[in-house]
């Protein structure tokens, strides 16, 4: 396959996405990979699950450093944020599956808020809404 022909339409669908698509986008990867954190701690593959937990880590970091903080509720969201990278941070010092468990459902929780938030500004804006 030509790897080339590849990155371009990866380019073009990633270019072409609305800012709350790539925000959804963002957020499905974040779930994601700490889903993939909780299989490979339960497997016991340590540099796997670390390189998961990193990759939140790198996400929630991006998410926090591009809130436009001229709304009130982006300083809610960078608490927030604050506090998944602090839990982050002990689930992989301390290799924690609990821990892990109880942070998944709030990530997902959070991707589905944005979702939801998502269709209905769209549903706004195809009948003619404002945001």
């Amino acid at each position: 396959m030509d790897r080339r022909g590849y990155q371009q339409y990866k380019q073009q669908s990633v270019g072409s996405m609305t800012p709350g698509e790539l925000l959804l986008l963002l957020y499905d990867e974040l779930v994601k990979r700490a889903t993939m954190a909780s299989i490979a701690l339960g497997k016991g593959e340590f540099t796997a699950f670390e390189a998961a937990v990193d990759r939140c880590t790198d996400i929630i970091n991006y998410l926090d450093e591009t809130l436009d903080r001229q709304y009130p509720i982006s300083h809610d969201l960078s608490r927030l944020y604050e506090y998944f990278t602090y839990q982050l941070g002990r689930i992989k010092i301390g290799r924690n599956k609990e821990e892990l468990e109880r942070l998944r459902p709030m990530l997902a929780d959070l991707r589905d808020a944005f979702r939801a938030a998502e269709k209905s500004s769209a549903g706004n804006l195809g009948r003619g809404g404002q945001i």
